[in-house]
């Protein structure tokens, strides 16, 4: 009991992704800025989808949700590794560890049920315009995100619970720049290989599933796309399809060969490069290549500049 509790009670530390070389510094602005980038860009979307009536619709409705679930996630990881830089400073709590695993599943399973969810939206859209009404109404796509939201917050709860309830080794530092499971499960002082298994259960159902029905979707959609008549409409649904499916494979790649590979095989290096696409670099691309490059919003954006200016010179 006296050792459980030492452990329970005991801070980690966090390696983080930077030294103190002048590269480290220059990385580390980097880092700095796509994070305001992302937090202003979606911030952005998420205003102008409230504001703008022609934007109330299911699309953009789970839009402004992956836009929050992006803001959450970049907030969750790089303010404590920048502050950590900062301070020099590379301690954390339990709780606060603890505290980043659940949310950081929460966001990560939820956005990949959100991002089938839209790959769905936009496949009645273009395959059965006519159905769409029905199929895709306020109603379904209040469930679509109150359902990613809940079951990424149940699966969250499991696994949190059972990372932070193995006994941990004496060295209780972690080569990561935020508390992930991978990385919680190295420093296990026990056999971890029965909750692995379980999480594959989990990697399925929240990685392989979602990404397979996006996969099928877009599919369906440049099966349509090819019969359209005309050129230019082909060539920007090809367009739009392309780039939705980059952002896709940069979020579900590096997440997959994160969480679905044995223990044995995990290194360091290795994790944290992947995880910064998840984490970093795919929430600050999301509302550039689902939103901003779409006609409705830049037109939305236009009205709201010029309501801006109105009001000022009133």
């Amino acid at each position: 009991m006296g050792r459980e509790n030492q452990t329970f009670s005991s801070d980690f530390i966090l390696l983080g992704l930077f030294s103190s070389s002048q590269t480290s510094l220059i990385f580390f602005s980097l880092i700095f800025i796509i994070f305001i980038m992302t937090v202003t860009e979606n911030a952005v979307m998420i205003l102008l989808i409230r504001r703008e009536s022609q934007l109330h619709t299911p699309m953009y409705f789970l839009l402004s949700h992956l836009s929050f679930m992006d803001i959450l996630h970049t907030s969750n990881t790089v303010p404590k590794m920048i502050t950590d830089f900062l301070a020099g400073s590379r301690i954390i709590s339990f709780a606060g560890c603890g505290f980043q695993i659940f949310l950081s599943l929460t966001l990560l399973g939820g956005e990949c049920l959100l991002l089938a969810a839209m790959s769905y939206d936009r496949y009645i859209a273009i395959c059965h315009p006519l159905r769409y009404p029905i199929l895709m109404n306020d109603n379904v796509s209040v469930l679509m995100a109150g359902g990613s939201w809940l079951v990424g917050a149940v699966n969250s709860i499991v696994h949190t619970a059972f990372t932070l309830h193995f006994p941990f080794c004496a060295s209780r530092t972690t080569d990561h720049f935020f508390c992930e499971v991978p990385a919680m499960l190295v420093l296990s002082c026990v056999d971890t290989t029965r909750y692995e298994q379980g999480g594959y259960v989990s990697g399925i159902i929240f990685l392989l599933v979602p990404f397979s029905l996006i996969s099928a979707s877009y599919v369906q959609i440049l099966l349509t796309v090819f019969q359209m008549q005309s050129f230019e409409a082909r060539k920007k649904s090809f367009s739009t399809c392309f780039f939705h499916m980059i952002v896709v494979i940069m979020y579900y790649g590096p997440f997959i060969f994160t969480c679905m590979r044995p223990k044995k095989y995990h290194t360091p290096g290795q994790d944290k490069f992947l995880a910064i696409f998840y984490t970093i670099l795919t929430p600050s691309f999301n509302p550039i290549i689902y939103s901003i490059r779409n006609r409705d919003v830049l037109e939305a954006m236009k009205n709201m500049l010029k309501s801006k200016i109105f009001h000022k010179k009133l």
